[in-house]
């Protein structure tokens, strides 16, 4: 039985009375301490795990200096505090044992845009994208362009001094900070831009004035070592930048560049004036193919001299894995092979700029490239041209998603952050990397590598075990030879992503001198070390770093789960924190949970990180999880008792089941994540084990018995309706059930609908003894308990279709698919479901006829949840989607002429993320059969099955809704509305009060007027 799992981590008693004095106090925005909440902060994008004490959500500037003053009191000296963005740092940069200060959920707004000027003015939690998104109508863009952008704050590209593609020519975000404003230690507020040397203050008036005096003074005062000890590179030393801070001939000043690339460590910077440029006129691109990835890398400087805006590099192992991701359908076509040659690497190079100079640039690379191709020089094998910005983007998409997907490799030990942004001079890159390369092959490393070749900046990420004590060992043996190779060759060890927990190898850069300047800084910003204490210096006399390589990491966590245990759960222990569960864009499919609630929990790696603790404390308990899985409930009335108890006993089993209650089952992640977490599966699993100790809904088994239920009702569909739709039933099915309503049975039924056709039924038997040669002119149409029995019409234009285009349609006798037992957790029914379904479609693939389905939720089930529920036993049988079929028979349908229709289809999260290749799918199909079809990428309608009927989802329902599809629909005519989904449907039925068409209905149409 499922334990009371009371291990809640309690906050220390000054953080409680400190939390409590700033609600007194009047902080206006969120206080979070659940134990949920604090462990979705406890990682980011790196190994390392921190339990934080509590999560507080600024509204504003003054939240985050009255957080700052509170804290000032001498009672609460032992607060600690670090700002936090998007979460995406590598290597610990925001965690913290103590308070973190988000700024991401309520601090996002962008304040002015000067596009006259070329400046912004923006709060720190505003999303990299979302910046870029509001310029592009003025032309302008933020430049510094990284990989995490649709997620990466703007606050947390100023903490590390952000950069990415293209930083010869852009620069880093210190590039273009023009001025900050910021809250000090003791909550006073700094603003700091240029000055010029006679405007500096004499250091009395205020906390910020002596700061500003003092950090002028010596800077100045240490200019020649600086200059000295600084690399001269385009990545320049994060975590402080003395050398900036000044300009050459020291007539100007200004502070932001010291807080910028400080990690927090000093000041939370609240907003910021940007830089922003003009939008280049004209972009192109060319992919240059090798036989090695050393190839690739020699050739770059040749590459960076012919003018290049960027030129990017990626190694067969990114490659291998982009093209078993979501991500290679939309770049196949743009990264073609080379008939008899391997591509082991590839260097993306842009120009941009004027068309005529950008055209003149890049048929000079290509004339070279030739000559090159042809005399079997430089390694190159092939090169391809792209020319449209859309499809810029998505190569770039790739290579931004490279991180994500080198933590797909299979294995327990997985590619990991610690040495992945090292930089060195460019001439000098290829030499280290093959030395690098050298380093990890002796350590037998698997690894995977990409980066910035222009700037000399490589990502590499070695693959360890973090459950295995000897490669957390052997991540600090190697981190510190990295560091070590890194100096040999005049580079850094932090290129790009900043210090955080590698700030112990601060001395050795810096110089003794120098780190003294450095901790003397710290001191004057933060002399009790209370901000990001632990991270890149500590104040002067302090005592060492809190936190450096060896830091407490998630593997130490995870390696008290048994192996048995983690390889039962794989999309729990693969998370690798990578974030991109967290994509701002509201067109985008990946978790509407998150983009509804802007809470961490209610997100794929807020998940996992829940349900890794959980299976954590089940076997702290002595609990046989494998075992659990399979038990059978306690009895009802101790079920009851536990239920009534819930709200007077702690039981972190309820913060887990918070979470999940408010996914939507969507699978949206494990088609767009990087290593494929698929939530809705162990949801099911963590719900299957939940209702073993407490009781269940009664509407979960209104939704688990429905395709039973459903056979007996729809054989008096007239008297059903009138039971559920009359206003008493809606009353009880809103108050008692907790729904917002039931849908109406389709009147007339399917089978009256196709018994006035003289439709074929089902007879084995029949079909048994058609010959071989003409089984192929059948279709056998899969039914489901949605469209069958509430959206008849469609099943019955379906076989239609079939028909009109001279194939001889068979109604198979319908079969519970049990995929609403499954988003319900009822495992046991789900597998017996399964097992029967399976047992009869392997029957019937033996005749050898394509069998078809028209929703795509409820056929993908087959091949996804049958396979993991059942392995072996599920067989050999295939359930196509009808442009499955279709496309399968192109090249027999009609080819009818242009019609001049037009549609638009309107995507559904789980098809797309499953079968990206849907949208060019229905255009060819729709091309075959004399119209046009454009196609609209959005996020979730909000419907997403079950979720949306439900009362306690509804606001956050119609709020999906409202994010994409409401402006979508209401602007394209309602005829001209293609939706595959019955969810989608449902949704746009329920708020708009018609009817979309599926596209096999439109196909239809365009048959019909054919004839």
């Amino acid at each position: 039985m499922l334990p009371l799992l009371s291990h809640q981590q309690v906050l220390e008693p000054v953080y409680l009375d400190y939390l409590s004095a700033l609600e007194t106090a009047g902080f206006a925005g969120d206080i979070d301490t659940r134990y949920s909440a604090r462990l979705a902060q406890a990682t980011d994008n790196s190994i390392y795990q921190f339990l934080p004490q509590a999560v507080i959500y600024p509204k504003n500037s003054d939240d985050v200096a009255l957080a700052l003053s509170v804290a000032a009191k001498p009672e609460f000296e032992k607060v600690v505090f670090s700002a936090r963005g998007g979460g995406t740092g590598t290597n610990g940069q925001a965690l913290t044992h103590g308070i973190v200060l988000d700024l991401s959920r309520h601090m996002n707004r962008i304040l002015e845009v000067n596009a006259a000027e070329g400046w912004v003015k923006v709060e720190a939690g505003v999303i990299k994208d979302q910046l870029n998104d509001a310029l592009r109508p003025h032309g302008l863009f933020f430049s510094p362009d990284l990989s995490t952008s649709n997620r990466a704050t703007l606050g947390g590209m100023i903490a590390t001094d952000a950069s990415g593609a293209g930083s010869l020519v852009y620069g880093k975000t210190s590039d273009h900070v023009m001025a900050l404003n910021s809250v000090l230690v003791d909550g006073s507020m700094l603003a700091t831009d240029e000055i010029s040397a006679t405007e500096l203050p004499d250091g009395s008036a205020s906390l910020g004035d002596k700061i500003i005096a003092e950090v002028a003074k010596r800077c100045a005062a240490k200019r020649e070592l600086i200059l000295e000890r600084f690399p001269d590179m385009n990545r320049f030393l994060t975590g402080y930048d003395l050398k900036h801070v000044w300009n050459d001939d020291l007539s100007k000043f200004n502070l932001s560049r010291i807080l910028t690339g400080a990690e927090g460590t000093l000041a939370v910077v609240t907003e910021a004036k940007l830089h922003v440029m003009p939008l280049p006129k004209t972009r192109l691109m060319v992919n240059v193919k090798y036989d090695s990835f050393e190839s690739a890398l020699r050739h770059a400087p040749d590459l960076v001299k012919a003018n290049a805006t960027v030129v990017e590099t990626v190694d067969s192992k990114v490659l291998n894995l982009a093209r078993e991701d979501i991500i290679w359908h939309s770049v196949s076509a743009l990264i073609q092979d080379v008939p008899g040659k391997e591509i082991d690497g590839l260097n993306m190079v842009e120009f941009a700029g004027e068309e005529q100079d950008v055209e003149q640039r890049a048929e000079s690379l290509c004339q070279v490239l030739e000559q090159q191709i042809a005399n079997s020089e430089k390694g190159v094998v092939g090169y391809q041209l792209t020319r449209d910005g859309a499809s810029i983007s998505k190569i770039y998409a790739m290579r931004k998603k490279a991180v994500g997907l080198l933590g797909a490799t299979k294995g327990r030990r997985k590619p990991i952050a610690f040495a992945e942004d090292t930089a060195v001079p460019p001439e000098s890159l290829a030499d280290y990397i093959m030395e690098f390369r050298a380093l990890l092959d002796s350590h037998k490393l698997q690894y995977g590598m990409f980066g910035h070749v222009d700037a000399g900046v490589l990502h590499v990420r070695p693959a360890l075990d973090m459950c295995d004590p000897q490669d957390e060992q052997l991540l600090k043996q190697v981190s510190d030879e990295v560091a070590a190779l890194t100096r040999k060759y005049g580079g850094l060890m932090w290129g790009e992503h900043g210090k955080g927990v590698r700030g112990e190898y601060g001395p050795a850069v810096f110089g003794e001198e120098l780190y003294s300047e450095l901790e003397e800084i710290k001191t004057l910003f933060d002399p009790q070390n209370r901000l990001n204490p632990g991270k890149l210096v500590a104040p002067k006399n302090s005592g060492p770093l809190l936190y450096n390589v060896d830091s407490t990491k998630r593997g130490k966590f995870d390696r008290q789960i048994p192996v048995t245990i983690r390889d039962a759960f794989p999309d729990v222990m693969d998370c690798n924190g990578n974030g991109l569960c967290f994509n701002y864009s509201r067109f985008s499919p990946m978790c509407p949970s998150f983009k509804v609630t802007g809470d961490r929990i209610h997100s794929p790696k807020g998940r996992s990180g829940l349900m890794r603790e959980w299976l954590r404390l089940l076997e702290a308990e002595g609990v046989d999880i494998n075992a659990l899985a399979k038990a059978k409930p306690v009895s009802i009335l101790q079920r009851i008792q536990n239920t009534l108890n819930k709200d007077k006993e702690y039981d972190y089993s309820h913060e887990v089941m918070e979470s999940m209650k408010g996914c939507l089952a969507c699978k949206a992640c494990s088609g767009q994540c990087p290593v494929k977490v698929d939530v809705p599966k162990f949801r099911a699993q963590f719900f299957n084990m939940y209702y073993t100790r407490y009781m269940r809904p009664a509407k979960d088994y209104l939704v688990g018995t429905i395709e039973d239920s459903v056979q007996l009702m729809v054989k008096a569909p007239k008297l059903m309706n009138f039971a559920t739709q009359n206003g008493v039933s809606k009353w009880v099915i809103k108050k008692a059930l907790g729904y917002v309503d039931a849908p109406a049975l389709s009147v007339p039924t399917l089978n009256q609908m196709l018994d006035a056709h003289h439709s074929r039924g089902y007879d084995l038997e029949a079909l048994q003894k058609i010959p071989l040669a003409e089984r192929s002119q059948y279709v056998l149409v899969v039914q489901d308990p949605f469209t069958s029995f509430y959206d008849a019409e469609l099943v019955y234009h379906f076989v239609r279709l079939v028909e009109k285009l001279g194939y001889k349609p068979v109604l198979l006798p319908f079969k519970p698919n049990g995929k609403p037992a499954h988003i319900k957790g009822f495992l046991d029914k789900f597998a017996r479901i399964a097992k029967s379904a399976s047992d009869f479609f392997n029957q019937v693939a033996a005749l050898g006829m394509p069998m078809v389905g028209v929703d795509p939720a409820l056929v993908l089930v087959y091949r996804d949840e049958y396979k993991f529920a059942l392995g072996a036993g599920r067989g050999n049988f295939d359930v196509m989607l009808s442009n499955e079929w279709l496309l399968k028979e192109f090249d027999k349908l009609p080819e009818l002429e242009h019609s001049g229709r037009k549609f638009t289809w309107f995507s559904h999260c789980t098809e797309s993320s499953a079968k990206p290749s849907t949208p060019k799918d229905w255009q060819k199909l729709f091309a075959r059969f004399g119209a046009e079809l454009d196609s609209i990428n959005l996020g979730c309608c909000g419907m997403a099955g079950t979720y949306g009927h439900e009362i306690e989802n509804l606001e956050r329902s119609k709020a999906l809704y409202q994010m994409s599809w409401e402006q979508a629909i209401n602007t394209i005519p309602h005829e001209q509305i293609l939706i595959s989904g019955y969810s989608c449907r449902s949704q746009v039925k329920r708020i708009e009060g018609f009817r979309a068409k599926h596209p096999v209905e439109a196909l239809l149409e365009l048959v019909i007027k054919a004839e």
